[in-house]
């Protein structure tokens, strides 16, 4: 077992004191947006001799990530563990499948755009599936409604664009007219103006206090997005999405061409280990118009929740319709016990996996040794190392390889 140490990401919509709070560290203003645990190049872990776990692992594929496993992802490892805590909404966005980011990759690279420039677009050839797991109440936007539901939120509120956006709707209620209507507000040629978005804006708010509101949490979302992100035409493709709240414990799954924005929230993401972004507003950095277009999928689906399988007495697994990922969940409480489990517990799981403590104190065990898990420290188990066991009183939560 290896220590971690995560890679933290510092975006301006992250949350001062969430993750600081889980690290046992003083807030010191800076935002924490994010805190990466996995083997991505452009974020990697480390180990405590200051050795990055891709490096690492291309080492000793065989030792750190199993046969299986190394044959089936090229010798790397699939996935991504990350705390995020957003104080302020991020971007409207979508991930690339993994065709899309293959292709698109390798096209930027014949190109000779270096992998860290502002102009490039896939920093990776990987999709980025993933899983979010609400640590606090969470809020979000995911999927498209039903055409015929986004027409009944944007009737009446007497805007040229929401009457635009209704006969599109109405007039075909299938998929063509939910991506006639989101071209109108995200493509360079139709993008609406700043006094449009601001109209709607005003008209949600009207009917909202006045109580004829048909969605009354959507107008909330569309206000909070309209407060960081005044004009931009992503507030009003709000309105054509699912809001989404999750409690402490519940979990959402975006795949891949799912149009979503989180909202508010602190919570753990195990993904695929991508970081493709294509932005389609709400946001300072660069919007991907056609890419987004290109990519998201505009089919009709309530948000995809995730629910806990029993794994054994004390773990829960969540389990995402992909390759690359699982989560569990490990609470150890109450055996009688003043310090919890005083007997190791078997935790469910083979492969290379990286355990990020939650709460309380915990002693992992295999067959390389003993480490203790605290809340915010993180351990890599390769493969090699085996069964797992767990003993003490806390929580923590485990990625791995299906």
């Amino acid at each position: 077992m290896l220590e971690l140490a995560g890679h933290p990401q510092h975006y301006d919509w992250g949350s001062t004191t969430a993750i600081p709070e889980l690290l046992g560290r003083a807030a010191d203003g800076t935002p924490w947006a994010e805190l990466w645990f996995g083997a991505h190049p452009l974020g990697p872990a480390t180990v405590p001799d200051g050795t990055r776990l891709d490096d690492l692992i291309a080492s000793a594929p065989l030792e750190m990530l199993g046969e299986g496993v190394g044959r089936a992802f090229q010798e790397r490892l699939p996935f991504l563990l990350k705390v995020i805590s957003a104080e302020r909404p991020l971007s409207l966005q979508v991930h690339p499948t993994r065709e899309e980011a293959l292709e698109s990759f390798a096209a930027e690279n014949a190109a000779g755009i270096p992998v860290d420039s502002p102009r490039r677009t896939f920093r990776d050839p990987n999709h980025k599936p993933e899983l979010l797991y609400a640590l606090t109440g969470f809020t979000a936007l995911c999927g498209f409604r039903t055409p015929r539901r986004a027409a009944v939120i944007v009737e009446g509120l007497g805007t040229d664009l929401t009457d635009r956006l209704h006969r599109l709707l109405v007039a075909n209620p299938t998929a063509h007219g939910m991506r006639a209507a989101f071209r109108t507000l995200v493509s360079t040629s139709m993008r609406p103006s700043e006094a449009e978005v601001a109209e709607v804006v005003a008209a949600c708010r009207a009917r909202s206090e006045a109580g004829s509101s048909p969605s009354p949490r959507i107008d909330a979302f569309l206000s909070l997005l309209a407060e960081h992100h005044p004009g931009d035409p992503g507030v009003v493709a709000a309105l054509l999405l699912n809001p989404v709240t999750l409690r402490p414990g519940e979990s959402l799954f975006i795949p891949a061409g799912a149009l979503h924005a989180y909202l508010h929230g602190t919570g753990l993401e195990v993904m695929a280990s991508g970081d493709n972004v294509l932005r389609a507003g709400l946001t300072s950095k660069t919007v991907h118009a056609d890419e987004v277009l290109q990519s998201v999928s505009v089919t009709a689906a309530p948000p995809l929740r995730v629910a806990p399988e029993r794994q054994s007495a004390a773990s829960v697994a969540y389990y995402a319709p992909v390759d690359d990922f699982e989560l569990a969940i490990t609470q150890l409480s109450g055996d009688g016990a003043p310090s919890g489990h005083a007997q190791p517990v078997p935790v469910p799981g083979t492969g290379p996996r990286i355990l990020l403590g939650l709460e309380g104190e915990l002693v992992l065990t295999t067959a390389s040794g003993t480490h203790p898990l605290r809340p915010g420290r993180a351990v890599f188990v390769p493969a090699a190392d085996g069964a797992l066991q767990a003993q003490g009183r806390g929580r923590f939560a485990q990625a791995s390889v299906p």
